[in-house]
């Protein structure tokens, strides 16, 4: 389901380093959380994770300022940052992932298919970016950017912070 290889290399170089990571995850549902969780030796470098799925939740345990939240679906590359502060922080953890998106198209998503992710590290966020896609089966898109987050952890951390 995953690529091991990759999951691999990340728990290499934070292994290796002694960091650890955590995730916040909406639109992947805690895909991510099981993706890193398959790792042989998880507990060395993984600290968990949380799923919210929506406002309240984001609010609640992620410290989301609801007021751009609400205007935006939970939908932006600023929530998502705001999730991987905020999961850094609740898990004690050097690394933050975060994700929010859309698995199907709505009118809110303009019927497209896309997602926001987060990195931070530390507390700070490092880069949050969009990743789009065409695949319309809901499971099949969650798959997608799961495997999509896990290439661009492995390369964020391989590009800057060997």
């Amino acid at each position: 389901m995953f690529d091991h290889h990759t999951i691999d290399a990340i728990k290499e170089y934070l292994t290796v380093k002694q960091e650890t990571i955590a995730v916040a995850e909406s639109v992947t549902s805690g895909m991510l959380q099981l993706a890193l969780s398959t790792a042989e030796n998880a507990t060395g470098f993984y600290q968990g994770g949380i799923t919210a799925y929506n406002l309240g939740q984001k609010y609640r345990h992620l410290q989301v300022e609801p007021i751009h939240a609400e205007a935006n679906n939970c939908v932006s590359a600023h929530v998502a940052e705001q999730m991987a502060i905020a999961v850094c922080n609740l898990f004690c953890s050097d690394w933050g992932v975060a994700v929010t998106g859309y698995a199907t198209p709505v009118p809110e998503s303009g019927n497209k298919v896309f997602a926001y992710y987060a990195i931070a590290l530390r507390g700070k966020p490092v880069t949050a970016d969009r990743i789009d896609t065409n695949i319309d089966q809901p499971f099949q898109v969650q798959r997608f950017f799961t495997r999509q987050l896990l290439e661009k952890i492995e390369a964020f951390l391989q590009v800057h912070h060997c």
